[in-house]
């Protein structure tokens, strides 16, 4: 497996993107793409698990019962979630808008939108616009920039994967998420293309187990949006042999596409709202997966920890009374703590520690936190960033 250099979701063939200007964000920018596939492709997603569901996931979760799809549109500057009966209608037109562009039936078109909540798609915005949307193989930067709210940069990679019976394929991806970030599913919005020949199930199965350990496994804030949206194509340009479950081929195809996922869900809770450090929290030693990912998770959650990193603050017990409010079962005379693997805890008590060498740890750009429960053989890893006054700052103006 290797990275691509500037890989992006048009790295795989027979992909090409776009994006334009089309009016939808109030400080202006790229806010309308395109994602096309040259031929039809397998396809599956992966949706909130919030009940209150955006226009756009109805749409796709719709089509992908399907699991065939060729086409993504996509926009910023306005989510068209909590837009009733007429917010699905300005879906379907935004489908049908970018459907009409490409000379492909609705049907095959999957739509994502991310913006502010409540607000009705500016349809006729997007109908002036959408032809304007150039697409080419490079096309996948500005598609990874025109979905972008308040991130700060934006978020793509590339892979080459090679098989026994398999040659070589690629994974390629992009997404955007800064706030309202928080596992089941993460709020986020992350397009996957592959030139790879899979099984549509061994395709859907793949992109849960990635989305599990990745997107699942990170938090910014405890919020979760209405339209969070991860949307898989596979066209089977690379003219590999279907690739199908059970195979070492499927074993590697699985490898590539979650390290594709874990990269992009790392940037994304490294680079949330006003975040400064990424905070990496691995729990090792429990008696359950759950309880593990139950742990990393809240831990990495946690107001006051974040608060801790972002200070530069050893103030360990916060870790400890996370971990504690968990859920998972623990023995407190067994837990051992390392920051950065300097020991902090041992046994379940204070360990002598230099304070000086731990602060200059937490400043660092990424903060490794590691929890060892010492009562099983089960790991988890979950990602989240510190918290800042500018988290606050950009939350408390994002409609004025």
């Amino acid at each position: 497996m290797k990275s691509i250099p500037g890989g992006t979701v048009t790295s795989p063939k027979g992909y090409v993107a776009g994006a334009t200007s089309a009016g939808l964000k109030t400080k202006g920018g790229l806010d309308l793409g395109i994602l096309y596939s040259e031929v039809p492709c397998v396809a599956a997603g992966l949706f909130t698990t919030n009940r209150v569901k955006a226009a756009p996931v109805l749409w796709c979760q719709k089509h992908i019962a399907a699991r065939r799809a060729r086409a993504i549109v996509a926009n910023a500057g306005c989510a068209n979630a909590c837009t009733g009966e007429r917010g699905f209608e300005d879906a379907a037109a935004m489908a049908n808008l970018a459907a009409k562009r490409l000379g492909i039936a609705p049907q095959e078109v999957l739509v994502a939108s991310t913006g502010v909540i409540g607000e009705r798609l500016p349809i006729g915005l997007i109908g002036a616009n959408m032809e304007k949307v150039a697409l080419s193989q490079e096309g996948g930067h500005a598609l990874a920039q025109a979905i972008m709210t308040t991130d700060t940069h934006q978020k793509e990679i590339a892979v080459a994967a090679e098989g026994s019976e398999l040659g070589e394929i690629i994974i390629g991806g992009i997404a955007k998420g800064a706030g309202m970030i928080h596992p089941n599913l993460a709020t986020l919005l992350c397009f996957l293309t592959t030139d790879a020949a899979i099984d549509a199930h061994l395709l859907e199965k793949a992109l849960g187990e990635a989305v599990d350990l990745s997107f699942n496994m990170i938090t910014i804030d405890g919020d979760n949006s209405p339209n969070d949206t991860v949307l898989i194509l596979a066209n089977g340009l690379a003219g590999n042999k279907t690739i199908e479950e059970g195979t070492k081929d499927a074993e590697a195809f699985q490898a590539a596409l979650t390290e594709v996922c874990t990269y992009l869900a790392r940037r994304i809770a490294g680079e949330g709202e006003g975040a400064t450090r990424l905070i990496e929290v691995t729990v090792d030693g429990a008696l359950t997966l759950a309880d593990a990912r139950l742990a990393a998770r809240t831990i990495a959650g946690s107001p006051l920890v974040k608060a801790a990193v972002h200070g530069c603050d050893p103030n360990w017990g916060r870790i400890i009374a996370a971990l504690g409010r968990s859920g998972a079962e623990i023995d407190e005379s067994r837990i051992d703590l390392f920051l950065n693997n300097i020991r902090l805890v041992a046994g379940g008590s204070p360990h002598p520690f230099d304070k000086d060498k731990v602060r200059a740890a937490m400043g660092r750009a990424e903060v490794p936190i590691r929890v060892c429960f010492n009562l099983g053989d089960y790991v988890a890893t979950a990602w989240g960033c510190d918290l800042s006054a500018e988290y606050v700052t950009i939350n408390s103006e994002y409609t004025t």
